[in-house]
């Protein structure tokens, strides 16, 4: 949504007068594209780096406004999760050495955040979703404080009329009702754009959707949400939900999420693929308008078509149709969408560059590609490689083949010859695509985040190891050697960081409870089964009502009238309880002075977990 100042489109006449703008803004790049206004040579690229902000315990951190105005700096601009930040890059002709140029201003550029970071006690972490986050920071009480985010949140909640139901399914699974757009904030991206050629732009546009799956699935960096393994891309799943304006009840009322990948090959000029987004879409915010864009072209300017960049602002393709000005110069470019942030800024440029190379290195006989492929192969690539990442087994050319040997043997070949071709020095394609290949041979982000977070569990519960994982990727990022060569993490070789204990840390989460209508022979037989000392009782909303400990029921064992004997008459009703963010000094000092040797943990009264004297 750029840095516009946006309204609710409410009214009738609001809604009218914006269909008006953004009518007039299709006519006017209808109108340059056949006067040849469109800029066709040199062709540029640029990106985006978005990342995360964390306080000294590498929690999610709430201050991105401060450090913003300290860092004083156009290049850097706000996001919708206070604890996130975003670089615009500078754009760079492609040519030479570019790629190490673009790379050199990041580092720059982050640099410059990271010192101011030092003086507000923080740090920045470079990942597609922080392995910490929790529930309390997708909360609008993290939402960036400027108008833009508060109205997009509102109008899509508008939108969709009900809470948004996350359900994503991988190694673990998530099942979450939320009730803002807040979960976008989990997501940050290394988002990259390359300009293309007018006369060419379908045509590239449906190349771009054929390589997505292969260039995701040795890029996925985004495998845990909320100490949960999910996909090796989580992001993709995630953000299709946490923006999705359709009702549960009306998905056929509208085919696809605001986020998406697309239904079809585009076909006809790159004005219907924004007449596709317009129809499908429905407008939820406007701005100020100063002239009419047709009446400017005809007059000899160059407009801006700020209607119809606010509108596509808020249409989420993953590879996604841009129009721009530059220099007084219109053009056009693709933006790739779904490449994530980090492991280290190498990477990054590394991933670049293999999407870059491989839109240049088009071979002849895969031109106009929407007569020869199935459009549903390459859609299922995509989605594979996000659940997959390096595991997927793709659909190409029509036959099935391993990432590994479609990487290796004919996609890293195609992205040399397209580098080469554009005029990139051998020095810097073969810097950055050795680290691809390099990754292809050992593990990319998702594999070492994955490998990393199941060690650590060993010795810690999972929101510790999360924590633990932050700590070790950040110390390997500040050192921006590729992830293809970082070692898995080991628990004993990890760097000491001070922490504040919490209940959180140390809880039991796989918990098991029983209702107050269960006998009490079945309650006896799973704490035996189980060997559970601590047995909570929850009613039909899944509040806690009672809790039995093996002290109150172990004397039932061999009593003839055990059937007879209800929970309810046993359980002790007057229970304390902790919070997950407890300090372990506060719930200690709980049960010392109660006399307990457990506490429940509740969380907006229901249970989330049980802390005992044993795991203090």
């Amino acid at each position: 949504m750029g840095n516009l100042n946006v309204t609710r489109l409410v009214t009738r006449e609001e809604k009218s007068a914006f269909i008006d703008q953004l009518t007039r803004d299709l006519e006017a790049l209808e109108m340059m594209l056949e006067k040849g206004l469109i800029e066709k040579e040199p062709i540029r690229i640029g990106a985006e780096q978005e990342f995360c902000v964390v306080d000294r315990d590498f929690f999610p951190c709430n201050n991105s406004l401060d450090l913003l105005a300290e860092i004083e700096d156009n290049h850097f601009t706000t996001e919708i999760g206070s604890f996130n930040l975003e670089i615009n890059l500078d754009p760079f002709e492609l040519k030479n050495d570019c790629f190490s140029k673009l790379h050199e201003q990041l580092v720059t550029l982050l640099e410059k955040a990271k010192a101011v970071c030092d003086k507000h006690d923080s740090k920045i972490v470079l990942t597609g979703i922080l392995p910490t986050f929790s529930l309390k920071h997708i909360s609008e009480d993290y939402m960036t404080k400027v108008q833009r985010y508060q109205v997009l949140n509102e109008a899509i909640k508008d939108s969709r009329k009900q809470d948004f139901s996350i359900h994503i399914k991988g190694t673990d699974e998530l099942n979450l009702l939320h009730d803002s757009v807040m979960l976008e904030a989990c997501n940050t991206s290394f988002q990259t754009h390359l300009q293309i050629h007018p006369d060419n732009f379908v045509d590239d546009y449906n190349w771009a959707q054929a390589i997505s799956g292969p260039v995701l699935s040795i890029c996925a960096n985004s495998p845990l949400l909320f100490g949960k393994e999910l996909w090796n891309e989580t992001r993709i799943a995630l953000f299709t939900q946490s923006v999705d304006t359709r009702s549960n009840s009306f998905l056929l009322n509208e085919k696809q999420s605001r986020v998406s990948f697309g239904s079809d090959w585009e076909t006809g000029s790159v004005v219907d693929i924004f007449r596709d987004s317009i129809s499908r879409f429905r407008s939820l915010v406007t701005s100020e308008y100063d002239k009419d864009s047709v009446d400017m072209v005809e007059s000899g300017e160059i407009p801006k078509l700020k209607a119809l960049s606010l509108h596509n602002g808020t249409v989420y393709r993953w590879n996604r149709v841009c129009y721009g000005v530059g220099d007084g110069k219109p053009h056009l470019r693709i933006e790739n969408r779904y490449l994530p942030s980090g492991p280290t800024t190498s990477d990054e440029i590394a991933n670049m560059m293999f999407w870059v190379g491989l839109m240049l290195g088009k071979p002849k006989s895969l031109r106009e590609i929407h007569n020869k492929w199935c459009f549903k192969d390459v859609k299922s690539n995509f989605f594979n490689a996000a659940r997959y990442g390096m595991g997927t087994q793709f659909i190409w050319d029509n036959e099935y083949i391993s990432s590994h040997k479609l990487l290796l043997d004919i996609l890293l070949p195609m992205a040399y010859k397209g580098l080469y071709k554009a005029g990139i020095t051998p020095k810097d394609a073969e810097k950055y695509l050795t680290i691809i290949e390099n990754r292809i041979k050992s593990h990319c982000g998702s594999q070492w985040m994955i490998k990393s977070y199941r060690v650590l569990q060993n010795k810690y519960k999972p929101f510790a190891a999360a924590q633990a994982l932050v700590a070790g990727m950040y110390e390997k990022q500040e050192k921006d050697y590729p992830v293809g060569s970082w070692s898995i993490l080991d628990y004993n070789s990890l760097s000491d960081f001070k922490t504040s204990r919490k209940v959180k840390h140390v809880m039991s989460t796989n918990i098991f409870s029983v209702e107050q209508s269960d006998s009490l022979k079945l309650v006896l037989n799973i704490m035996m089964w189980k060997n559970i000392h601590h047995m909570p009782v929850i009613n039909d909303k899944q509040e806690l009502i009672g809790l039995l400990s093996w002290n109150d029921v172990e004397s039932y064992i061999s009593d003839e009238n055990i059937n007879n004997i209800t929970i309810d008459s046993i359980m002790r009703k007057h229970i304390i309880t902790a919070t997950e963010w407890m300090t372990l000094e506060e719930a200690q000092s709980l049960m010392t002075k109660n006399k307990i040797n457990s506490l429940p943990v509740l969380k907006n009264n229901k249970l989330i977990g049980i802390v005992t004297s044993k795991d203090i």
